[in-house]
């Protein structure tokens, strides 16, 4: 398959979003997620704000949800998300229910990894629960935690083979990423390829980069459109 391009909007107000937005898709991305800080900002009114803006653009809703699965799922697909995400470190019974809300209200689950004690099991877990695609996912704070005490900060890039050859389901790597470990994705079997903080919004005041940002999205688009992952 072709690799899929999805832009992060990892913003806290539905203008930046938007505009933003805009530019990635003019440079050629292929997937708008409304991320975490927006839709705590914003909630619903942002994810509704995107669909009307763009209404033939998938949209993923990163609620990184805990529980109350199917409510949650439910509420996102009704305000125009197509894609909601459902943490591996959620209990069995949530994973299943925003599975069924994703049957029920036609919108694709992504299960993230993040934290799972094994990463590649944890993958596989969410794969058999019946997720559409992995997240394998280094957090935030992690990342930031282990390499202010001086020690390697962890990479996706560490398992993401062995989670691409653990699952059939398409997989996503997010976490501190370089923009040329990003564009290596497909080559490890990864064909989603998500780009947000700190590629192209400044990780530390959650508003978008400086620079000429759509040159250098398209730029990314191009190198990433250009790969194929085997099917």
């Amino acid at each position: 398959m072709q690799p899929i391009v999805q832009i992060s909007l990892d913003l806290t107000n539905i203008a930046e979003a938007i505009e933003t937005a805009h530019l990635a898709i003019r440079a050629g991305v292929d997937w708008l997620e409304a991320g975490t800080p927006l839709i705590l900002a914003e909630g619903l009114h942002g994810v509704r704000a995107l669909r009307s803006e763009f209404p033939n653009v998938p949209i993923v809703a990163d609620l990184k949800t805990m529980d109350g699965g199917y409510l949650e799922a439910e509420m996102m697909a009704g305000a125009g998300a197509t894609h909601v995400v459902v943490m591996a470190r959620a209990h069995e019974e949530t994973v299943r229910c925003v599975v069924k809300a994703g049957k029920d209200f036609g919108v694709q689950v992504m299960g993230d990894n993040m934290v799972s004690d094994d990463m590649v099991a944890g993958a596989k877990w969410l794969e058999d629960l019946g997720c559409d695609f992995v997240i394998h996912h280094i957090g935030f704070d992690e990342r930031r935690g282990i390499a202010a005490r001086g020690q390697r900060m962890p990479s996706p890039l560490d398992q993401l083979r062995e989670v691409c050859e653990a699952v059939k389901v398409p997989v996503q790597a997010v976490g501190g990423l370089s923009l040329e470990q990003a564009i290596q994705c497909p080559a490890y079997g990864a064909p989603l390829v998500v780009l947000g903080a700190p590629l192209t919004i400044d990780a530390d005041s959650f508003k978008t980069a400086d620079g000429d940002l759509e040159s250098s999205l398209r730029l990314i688009c191009d190198a990433v459109h250009s790969q194929r992952v085997g099917d």
